[in-house]
């Protein structure tokens, strides 16, 4: 079993940072990718940005050059850097990875309860 537990969001101004956490733990065999998603009212939830455990990165094109996702493998941890925060950022963030869980029979997908992010003008 897999658990992920995000941490690091709030209410920030326009052009601030905040930078969040989700550590996975658990009985894990390996994580193939650990990322973040994020859904406001109304809307789709949508991949933000996504690394893989080799250091792959993924960005949505809306948060290119203000996000940094980065990772700890040895603690099984991704953050995600947001900086020059806007009012379109606010939403909630949700952890995902993809792992094997021990056994390692299959890949899982396992989500966060997610982080609430207010950017506010």
């Amino acid at each position: 079993q897999v658990q992920l537990v995000e941490s690091g969001g709030g209410l920030v101004q326009a052009g601030g940072s905040l930078r969040l956490s989700c550590a996975a733990s658990g009985s894990i065999f390996s994580i193939h990718y650990m990322g973040w998603y994020r859904q406001a009212p109304g809307k789709q939830r949508e991949l933000v940005a996504r690394i893989t455990s080799g250091g792959t990165t993924t960005y949505a094109d809306s948060v290119k050059g203000r996000f940094t996702v980065s990772r700890d493998n040895a603690k099984n941890t991704v953050y995600l850097q947001m900086n020059s925060l806007k009012p379109e950022d606010t939403a909630v963030y949700y952890c995902n990875t993809g792992a094997m869980p021990t056994p390692p029979l299959r890949l899982y997908d396992y989500w966060g309860q997610g982080t609430q992010v207010t950017v506010s003008s």
